[in-house]
């Protein structure tokens, strides 16, 4: 996955990428990411990348100029790319999304958004897509772009220690995960279920499954209206409706 990321704190996202699996996943070369700082693309003596909003307003808003400045110099290579706003007004950015984004074999800008927001003309003649992470507000794009970055590099081949990690994670299945446990067996008098110590690998998945989805029918019941259903789970739907009564 190929990345190059707009923003004026590039010292958020260069930390982020320095640790743990997308760290790993850049010295595999698995995940290519570079960050811009957007000040660098200015052109006047201040690196200014704000100002006041036309018709007034609280707030200031992104400037065009440094925006289309950096998409454009970047795209001077040749290479397409595929510029991504994260923005609250794109669409909520999902498993299948991040999927999407993992196997595409595009480059992506990322626009990290700040303040008010960015000036409109930016939208209609940069952006190709937008991406929300959700129905509420922070304080800027970075950590949206880190969100997209993370769950998608977690789905390339090879980006996790176990491949089986990123299949039985919450959402790849549409269901949400099972309980683990690890030492020690007794912790101030919880126990780990007996069935995990059996070495019965039929049972131990079997009780997985149940414990998925009796997780998933009580915290996201919505998930399964969407998810396909096979007979041994609506068995088991059935029998823990019934427990839930």
């Amino acid at each position: 996955m190929r990345c190059d990321v707009l923003t004026i704190f590039p010292d958020i996202i260069k930390a982020y990428l320095d640790e743990s699996i997308l760290r790993r996943a850049q010295e595999k070369g698995l995940l290519d990411v570079k960050v811009y700082n957007l000040r660098d693309f200015t052109s006047d003596r201040h690196r200014k990348v704000d100002d006041y909003p036309f018709g007034g307003g609280a707030g200031m808003v992104l400037k065009p100029e440094p925006l289309f400045n950096a998409v454009e110099a970047l795209k001077g290579d040749g290479e397409e790319r595929r510029v991504v706003l994260l923005s609250p007004q794109g669409r909520v950015f999902t498993q299948a999304i991040a999927k999407e984004f993992s196997q595409s074999g595009q480059r992506f800008i990322f626009i990290c958004g700040r303040y008010e927001g960015i000036d409109e003309r930016v939208r209609l003649a940069l952006v190709d897509d937008e991406i929300s992470i959700g129905d509420y507000i922070i304080t800027g794009g970075e950590l949206a772009a880190l969100v997209v970055i993370d769950a998608a590099t977690r789905l390339i081949p090879g980006a996790l220690g176990d491949e089986r990690s990123a299949e039985e994670e919450s959402f790849t299945s549409q269901l949400l995960e099972y309980p683990h446990y690890t030492r020690p067996r007794e912790f101030r008098g919880m126990k780990v279920p007996d069935v995990l110590l059996s070495g019965n690998h039929r049972e131990i998945w079997l009780w997985r499954r149940r414990e998925a989805l009796r997780r998933t029918l009580i915290k996201r019941p919505d998930l399964l209206e969407r998810m396909e259903l096979s007979e041994l789970d609506r068995r088991i739907l059935s029998e823990l409706r019934e427990e839930l009564l």
